[in-house]
């Protein structure tokens, strides 16, 4: 007798033994099969997965299984992005190593992920900070720097005085340092650096060929890259008023169109005409120095306070000779965008506007928005950056902005000084070059040496991989490789002299921008990637993973993978051909009365008349705040392991992929978790019902169906055709929803069967059941084989090819059709799909509805649409 409940805590680890003992999920490279590459982005070792984890690699657990039951070979593999700041900060904690305190964490977080039952290749695991792997990224490191894809130069970094370490810009919190609160400071350091804009272009125009990305992702990085299509205008300066007799101050623009509304000239405070005008001007000196206690974020520049510095330079107008324009050393320009130098034309630009109002330079609208006065409008506090005519602009006057740009453009090309033309046209990108050094020791090494006779030169191919020194300490800020008294000593490979390691580290988006390419064969040991394994399985084909990583991850991985082309590694360009961006996992926050949060798991909910209340174990009374994100600051977070503890597995993945769609956010609930597992028992009892009544499975298909299993086919087979479909367009919630629909069919049927139904009904009753057990094989593995043993199958269900529609079973006999009388619609009639106009027209007539509005008189028409509608004419 099989037992009444479903038993997860037993069944779960026994069914995980068992995929194991069989290698199921192991791809081959050499498999003749078409290919389905299926990706989450892997997860960084913290130490525990956390309830984001378990809704992304749910999904594309559920992706997998299904390609594979379809017959595709599928490579579904798993590693770590295991270096970066959060093992040094353990290690000075906790004073364990970052390599005992990473491996650890990887242990953990491995064992929670095989609990979840994944369909994953272990196989094929990576670890970015083993030398194994980063061996390969220092060898491409190298062949890109020979391929003029890597350069050297000075840039301008967050510095933490404290930490002794360059900051990312998400790493600068209101202008200090994330984790010593130092304020930080803009230095001047040489880095190391990839060059991605040699791709801007490329990058860009390629995101319209990723139909099977997010629009918002492409928007994202479209912005990122940054296309501007603008004129270079030199402006002449008069000599008198610079520091050295220089005479002319060169900008780049967008709106060249609206150089007649211009108020002042602005300098980065890092632009060679404000540096040279600082040596012989204290006060200014004293500014600049001021202007890089903010970070290097566009945020924080943007968010800063508009400020400036007038350096008694004056600019003459390009189109005015008597124009003079005072020239300012402001803090919201940038050096690395264009030259360093603007014009400001606050009426249109609202940085400008608020620049101006602030010193009092006033403005002046040259664009007039379509159908206002142009004598009447005036900007105020609000700079207009709309379209419209051209008006105080001279020979602009009444031009579209385009017809203005084209005139401006024309006129200072054809106007020359010093024998070059005073403007030129030219496309920039906001994009930068991918600065990749780290000042710290848990990352990939970079493989170069410094030799004071021969200068830089790269780690011979044969000495690689450079891999860090075991020996070192975390006793004091900085970077520890810098201060290792030993391993930053070496011998310059070119002229056998004493040399200098570089003893920066790569960063860890280097790590993260081709591990998808290694998993392809992570065996081999002479090459980053074997050729046409790498080509056989690229690119990915659904790749899965958070909004957060939309710009810099992606971008960088695309990059990567053109370097790695140009490089003779792969012979693809784009890694990932489809992208989904699903949705966080969110819960209610609660606060004790000491304003402190408290964790779910401390608290219980009651519900009394309508209203919720929540308290503590001793009565203490807790408030409920607002759904969020689960985040540990908040101590809203569920522990997976509890919830696979107490309910399994397969509940908290069933519960992962129900109601909220995929991309949206889904709020976790102990009552919805609940529901699921009641809902996993309802199945169990389900399908050993139907174990009872179904026929034995070698039995023939029988040659005709009465009504009882014809009406059970049709159910299961279009919940076979609809859970199909949306898996394959990752519509998950419907998948539930049509297994719930056919559960609820199944057992409607079951109850009205009888004692001894025909062999037909018990034949329909064994397909049902097997193809229920496939359709919620890849959300709930685990209870679909405990199931298919059940229903007496000799293999797994995670073997089996996923079953065939037959699709004229998909047919519907009858049609319902809206009955309409002078308009209105009245009601519906549900008819043969097969009868005539006139029969048709007798059942629209019959209903209530139609009769009550036609109160007793004979229909003047009645017009059938056949397949559409009845329309009755009284």
């Amino acid at each position: 007798m099989t037992a009444e409940r479903y038993n997860a805590r037993v069944a779960e680890p026994r069914w995980q033994q068992v995929w194991d003992e069989k290698g199921i999920f192991a791809s081959k490279n050499d498999d003749p099969r078409p290919k389905y590459y299926v990706l989450e982005m892997f997860p960084y070792p913290s130490g525990r997965i956390h309830m984001g984890h378990v809704r992304n690699y749910t999904m594309g657990d559920v992706v997998a299984r299904y390609k594979r039951a379809k017959g595709f070979r599928v490579l579904h593999p798993m590693g770590w992005d295991a270096f970066g700041m959060p093992a040094e900060n353990a290690a000075m904690a906790n004073k364990v190593h970052p390599r005992e305190w990473t491996y650890a964490n990887i242990a953990a977080m491995k064992a929670q992920l095989k609990s979840m039952g994944l369909s994953l290749d272990w196989a094929r695991e990576v670890a970015t900070c083993d030398p194994s792997y980063y061996k390969h990224q220092q060898r491409m490191f190298l062949d890109f720097l020979a391929a003029g894809l890597v350069e050297r130069k000075q840039s301008k970094v967050n510095w933490d005085p404290v930490d002794q370490t360059v900051l990312a810009n998400e790493q600068v919190i209101d202008g200090r340092g994330w984790r010593s609160g130092a304020l930080v400071e803009q230095r001047e350091l040489t880095q190391w650096f990839f060059k991605i804009t040699k791709y801007s272009q490329e990058l860009l125009s390629a995101l319209d060929t990723l139909d099977r990305w997010p629009e918002k992702v492409r928007l994202m990085q479209k912005n990122w890259i940054g296309r501007s299509e603008g004129l270079h205008v030199r402006f002449a300066l008069d000599p008198a008023t610079t520091p050295n007799g220089e005479s002319e101050l060169e900008i780049f623009t967008t709106r060249h169109d609206t150089l007649f509304g211009a108020k002042f000239m602005g300098l980065s405070p890092d632009h060679p005409l404000a540096k040279a005008a600082a040596e012989k001007n204290p006060a200014l000196k004293a500014f600049i120095a001021e202007c890089k206690k903010v970070g290097t974020a566009q945020e924080a520049i943007d968010k800063a306070e508009k400020r400036g510095f007038d350096t008694g330079i004056r600019a003459i107008h390009p189109f005015d000779p008597s124009w003079r324009l005072p020239v300012y050393v402001a803090n919201f320009v940038l050096m690395e965008y264009g030259t360093g130098a603007i014009f400001g034309c606050p009426a249109h630009d609202q940085r400008d506007l608020d620049f101006v109002n602030k010193y009092g330079l006033g403005n002046t609208p040259v664009v007039c928005p379509e159908g206002q006065d142009p004598k009447m409008f005036v900007v105020g506090d609000e700079a207009f950056v709309g379209d419209g005519r051209m008006i105080n602009s001279r020979f602009l006057d009444g031009m579209t902005f385009a017809e203005a740009q084209e005139e401006v453009a024309k006129r200072l090309e054809g106007t020359v000084r010093g024998n070059a033309p005073v403007g030129r046209r030219e496309v920039m990108y906001r994009l930068r070059d991918w600065g990749i050094s780290r000042q710290r020791y848990w990352g990939c090494p970079i493989p170069v040496v410094h030799c004071r006779t021969c200068g830089v030169q790269p780690v011979p191919a044969a000495d690689l991989p450079v891999t860090l020194p075991d020996d070192i300490t975390f006793d004091r800020p900085g970077n520890p490789l810098d201060r290792h008294p030993t391993w930053k000593h070496t011998t310059c490979p070119k002229c056998g002299g004493k040399a200098v390691r570089e003893t920066d580290t790569m960063d860890t988006f280097v790590d993260s921008s081709w591990y998808f390419v290694r998993f392809t064969d992570p065996w081999i040991e002479t090459a980053p990637t074997d050729r046409p394994a790498a080509d056989s399985w690229l690119p990915v084909d659904q790749y899965i993973g958070g909004i957060e990583h939309a710009i810099l991850h992606l971008l960088y991985s695309r990059f990567f993978t053109r370097a790695m082309k140009a490089t003779g590694h792969v012979g693809i360009e784009e890694p990932f051909a489809g992208l989904f961006t699903q949705g966080m996992v969110v819960h209610e926050t609660y606060k004790g009365t000491d304003g402190h949060w408290v964790m779910p798991a401390e608290v219980t909910i009651e519900t009394v008349e309508g209203k919720r209340t929540a308290k503590l174990s001793d009565g203490t009374p807790v408030e409920i705040g607002p759904v969020e994100k689960m985040s540990k600051s908040k101590k809203n977070t569920i522990d997976p392991d509890e919830i696979i503890k107490t309910y399994g597995a397969d509940v908290a993945r069933w519960f992962m992929l129900s109601d909220s769609p995929p991309e949206r956010d889904i709020e976790w609930t102990e009552e919805g978790v609940q529901a699921r597992w009641t809902f996993v028992q309802r199945l169990w009892r389900i399908v050993n019902e139907a174990a009872e009544v179904a026929s034995a499975g070698d039995l023939p298909r029988p040659a005709f169906f009465g009504e009882p299993a014809l009406a059970l086919r049709k159910a299961t087979h279009q919940a076979l055709s609809r859970v199909s479909d949306d898996i394959e367009k990752l519509r998950f919630n419907r998948c539930v929803a049509h297994i719930y629909e056919l559960a609820n069919a199944v057992q409607a049927s079951l109850a009205a069967a009888g004692a001894s139904p025909d062999q037909d009904y018990r034949w329909a009753v064994r397909e049902c059941a097997e193809i229920l057990v496939q359709l919620f094989h890849p959300m709930m593995p685990h209870l679909a084989e405990e199931c298919w043993e059940v229903l007496g199958q000799p293999g797994l269900v995670a073997e089996a090819a996923w079953p065939e529609v037959e699709a004229d079973l998909l047919v519907e006999d009858t049609i319902t059709l809206p009955v309409q009388v002078n308009g209105k619609k009245r009601g519906d009639v549900t008819v043969p799909r097969t009868a005539g106009k006139a029969e048709v027209e007798a059942a629209a007539l019959a209903l209530d509805a139609v009769q009550k509005a036609l109160d007793g008189k004979l229909p003047k028409k009645v017009i059938v649409v056949p397949n559409r509608i009845v329309n009755v004419v009284a």
